[in-house]
């Protein structure tokens, strides 16, 4: 299991802002949008970019 994290908020938009600010400040992306099915409060989640290779990283090319 990778990283992973969670937005918790007292309504369905401060969540939502929250994620949005999260996903923003560190290049995450969202898994869950909020979501009241826990019970208490609004829940979002949302997980980490992956980054692209750098130069002369990843795959092999043929030269």
């Amino acid at each position: 299991m990778g990283i992973s994290y969670m937005v918790r908020g007292s309504t369905a938009a401060e969540c939502q802002r929250e994620l949005d600010r999260l996903c923003r400040l560190l290049g995450a992306v969202a898994t869950s949008l909020p979501s009241d099915a826990l019970g208490r409060g609004w829940v979002a989640r949302a997980v980490p970019t992956p980054k692209a290779p750098a130069v002369d990283e990843g795959l092999a090319v043929d030269r």
